[in-house]
């Protein structure tokens, strides 16, 4: 920081040192990494995948699309959300229930123990990330993709997954790429706060 404070100074005042930091910012992060280890190995494939469950139906901040921009459903959050473990006990109270996952999820629910899932997709804390505006301006550039088509925009065909992981770097640089694509807006206040 002091350094960044020092080349503002250089470059002619204090308002530049914060517009730097902000490309240092966007430049650092959206490492690709591999899956981390999850409590639980909820397994994607098995769900979105064989089941062919919406992601809306475990992820419920998220809007729905049904197929063109104006069915959009009402939004509910900022944030899809991670299911609750009431969630999933309300398929797997009577599904694969003598699965050693399985017994994991209802030994929390019958404790009221949450569980501690490991965050995969993670974006700097100065970015003001909304989901109802993304899915929602590509609800209308793709009229014809569903809510699964939508998600893998920035998440990856998960549905293929058996262990979710990051598949693009959600820094700056992809942001802007995809804001350019799609004529989103590239004003800095309008993703940083």
């Amino acid at each position: 920081m002091i350094v960044i404070s020092g080349l503002g100074a250089v470059l002619g005042g204090g308002a530049i040192a914060p517009v730097i930091l902000l490309i240092v910012l966007g430049a650092m992060g959206g490492t690709i990494t591999g899956p981390p280890e999850q409590p639980i190995a909820f397994d994607h494939a098995v769900h979105a995948g064989k089941a062919g469950i919406a992601c809306e139906f475990c992820h419920r901040g998220i809007p729905v699309v049904e197929n063109t921009a104006t069915a959009l459903g009402t939004p509910v959050s900022a944030a899809a959300t991670i299911p609750s473990v009431e969630q999933c006990m309300f398929c797997h109270s009577v599904v694969a229930t003598e699965s050693p996952e399985v017994q994991k999820i209802r030994a929390a629910w019958e404790t009221g123990t949450p569980i501690e899932w490991i965050r995969v997709h993670r974006l700097p804390d100065h970015v003001d990330f909304v989901h109802d505006p993304h899915i929602r301006a590509l609800a209308e550039t793709h009229p014809s993709f569903s809510t699964a088509q939508i998600c893998a925009t920035c998440h990856g065909d998960v549905a293929s997954m058996t262990e979710v992981e990051q598949v693009r770097a959600l820094n700056m640089g992809d942001c802007q790429g995809c804001h350019r694509e799609n004529s989103a807006p590239l004003d800095c206040a309008v993703c940083h706060k």
